[in-house]
């Protein structure tokens, strides 16, 4: 999942940045509201962690405006003051969750991953292809009754496939959502780990949930790659 954070203090921006990396989010950062709100209207994320008072435009103004141009993507907000009138503005304005700092970064996290399985259209609680599951909340993966053991960057990468299972995700959107916005790392990254995860959801099984199309992207099959026998059964 992709994550934005607007937040001008930098020491905690980039301590936020490199605890939610590691937590398997590809994370993204501004430390000012002008160019926060730029970036949230020109890329996908799917959270923005959202700091009150910011230069150029503040964490009021930077909510209403996205949410005035029909722009649903879930916010978390931070403010640093005691009271309830920021934090009834604040989801006045259109913010779904406010978090009061100094806070603790299990609890932001849980509040993350929280926002997003609360629309369980676009975010179901556990995303299914076939046989092979993947539980956002436990950090699980399952094909059929066998547990999956992934990294984290495994996982985010198997979770961005199944949420867009059946449609073909070109490369640069791949490392967009599971490194971060300013990965200038070689682009062969990705056939890396469409490798890595063939190894542990596919071979031991015997079965094809990824597909390479040549030229343009990875699409992970809608009925989650079916094994050799039951493909030989079908042609029958």
């Amino acid at each position: 999942m992709r994550l934005l954070i607007v937040d001008d203090e930098e020491n905690l921006l980039a301590s936020l940045k490199r605890g939610l990396s590691a937590e398997g989010f590809a994370v993204d950062t501004a430390s000012d509201g002008t160019t926060g709100l730029d970036m949230a209207r020109h890329a996908p994320y799917d959270c923005i962690v959202l700091d009150i008072m910011l230069p150029g435009v503040n964490g009021f103004k930077f909510t209403q405006l996205l949410r005035e141009e029909r722009n649903w993507t879930p916010i978390l907000m931070l403010t640093a003051k005691d009271g309830e009138y920021d934090e009834a503005e604040a989801l006045d304005t259109g913010a779904d969750d406010v978090l009061k700092k100094p806070f603790s970064f299990t609890v932001l996290v849980a509040r993350i991953r929280a926002l997003l399985r609360r629309n369980v259209e676009s975010h179901p609680p556990i995303l299914q292809a076939g046989d092979l599951t993947l539980d956002p909340a436990s950090h699980r993966v399952t094909r059929g009754n066998v547990t999956i053991d992934l990294t984290t960057r495994e996982f985010s990468f198997l979770e961005l496939l199944l949420r867009n299972k059946g449609h073909v995700l070109r490369k640069q959107d791949i490392i967009a959502h599971v490194w971060d916005y300013d990965f200038e790392g070689d682009s062969n990254i990705v056939e890396v780990y469409i490798g890595y995860l063939r190894k542990k959801i596919d071979v031991p099984f015997g079965t094809k949930a990824i597909t390479t199309i040549r030229g343009v992207g990875y699409r992970l099959e809608e009925d989650g790659g079916r094994s050799e026998a039951m493909a030989s059964s079908a042609s029958e």
